[in-house]
């Protein structure tokens, strides 16, 4: 079957549905601690994730490669909806969230301009959350900077993390 072709102004979107109450999904999206589990691509591991998590707050995670390589994104909170919608910016930092270029960090990225990253909560009833995530560059760009393959995994390892949270419950 042939690609598509991806509109060059269309906005990254990923979603998930998972099968586990919306208030479980928030939380594992919002605890740092659940945070480490899951941030990072396949065989990445999150050492470091502190947050914020209020309106104009601020968040510093560390996204640590299999060869030991460091990635720091810090960001701030813009907007708050309890369960569901976090309106937040991203960017690369060094290790004490210090905004830095992605070519410093050697990778492409192009934002969108004044786009933030929305990440949505929707009850689904019958126990299934919506989770929909709306990044800040275009699809074209994340498909070829591999942001898109890495939020791909993230949300893999995310709904697999919430599975077993939602079992043990």
């Amino acid at each position: 079957m042939a690609k598509s072709m991806v509109n060059e102004e269309e906005q990254m979107i990923v979603t998930r549905v998972i099968d586990a109450p919306r208030e479980l999904v928030w939380q594992a999206w919002t605890d740092p601690n659940y945070v480490k589990q899951w941030w990072g691509p396949h065989g990445f591991t999150a050492p470091v994730c502190e947050m914020d998590f209020r309106v104009g707050g601020k968040f510093l995670l560390c996204m640590k490669t299999p060869d030991g390589q460091e990635f720091w994104n810090g960001g701030e909170y813009h907007e708050i909806v309890p369960y569901e919608k976090i309106v937040s910016s991203m960017y690369f930092a060094d290790s004490k969230g210090n905004k830095v270029e992605a070519a410093d960090v050697g990778i492409e990225h192009e934002a969108i301009e004044g786009a933030y990253d929305v990440t949505l909560f929707e009850d689904l009833g019958n126990g299934q959350t919506r989770l929909t995530f709306i990044g800040n560059e275009t699809m074209k760009s994340a498909s070829e900077s591999g942001q898109l393959e890495g939020m791909e995994q993230i949300l893999e390892k995310f709904v697999a993390m919430v599975a077993e949270l939602a079992q043990a419950k």
